[in-house]
């Protein structure tokens, strides 16, 4: 099975993205999974979403809820919706301002529930810079490594553009289509959380580190240390979270 190049990941992101619900289909449920992929740089600012029948459709849910759940993105600012023959539901935020939102979700979240959601996110991350590791070319090793430099120098949307890029970019190394989807779910599940973690200049130079350190690996064909990596790296995040969680609770 030949490598996944960036098309094929962006194409695979989408799927999941818009994939049926596992919850029940109730129009916050709708809106928070566009929410979070618009906060994660997944949707980028003037996109166009699917229609209000579309959207329903690739969900499951009626299109009553879809319409609910896009009145929800218009009152947060995240997207507008035009008339006309070019007109349609539009992305207009970015999620630059949605620490608050973030955080006071964060905050209804229990410690013993924020653990699972990392060992799950960790195991496979992890899971999948070790099959990656079996596979990278240089060429796609490179390329991974611009990724990590790219977040290292950025801020705000872009930072958190480039840190979803590289574990997708490290999932569709893996060779495995379920790994990548996988991952892009919890990268739209736990990924706004887990980015709250990545504000303060030492835990971004941290992160960037830990990512240099995989890529090596990766280079490298160390797949035990390009998991061992991942999973000291995402425990380490989980950690920091919970700390501002406790700052928040206090």
């Amino acid at each position: 099975m030949a490598s996944m190049g960036a098309g094929a990941a962006r194409e695979a992101t989408r799927a999941a993205i818009f994939a049926p619900l596992d919850t029940a289909g109730r129009a916050e449920v709708v809106a928070q999974r566009l929410a979070d992929a618009i906060q994660l740089g997944l949707l980028e600012r003037g996109e166009r979403l699917p229609t209000e029948q579309e959207l329903g459709r690739r969900f499951g849910v009626a299109t009553v809820t879809a319409r609910e759940a896009l009145e929800s993105l218009r009152t947060d600012r995240l997207i507008e919706t035009r008339r006309g023959r070019s007109g349609g539901s539009f992305v207009t935020g970015t999620g630059d301002d949605a620490r608050a939102a973030l955080v006071a979700r964060l905050a209804e979240i229990s410690r013993v529930e924020l653990r699972d959601m990392g060992l799950h996110y960790s195991l496979i991350a992890s899971g999948a810079a070790e099959r990656a590791a079996m596979f990278a070319t240089p060429g796609d090793v490179d390329t991974l490594a611009l990724l990590v430099e790219d977040g290292a120098s950025a801020s705000g949307v872009a930072a958190r553009r480039a840190e979803n890029g590289i574990r997708l970019e490290v999932a569709a190394l893996s060779r495995s289509a379920r790994l990548v989807s996988e991952q892009v779910r919890l990268q739209s599940e736990f990924g706004p959380l887990l980015w709250i973690a990545l504000q303060e200049g030492d835990v971004v130079r941290g992160n960037a580190e830990r990512h240099r350190r995989l890529v090596q690996a990766l280079g490298e064909g160390e797949a035990a240390q390009a998991r061992a990596i991942v999973l000291e790296q995402v425990d380490w995040l989980v950690t920091r979270l919970l700390a501002v969680r406790e700052e928040v609770e206090r």
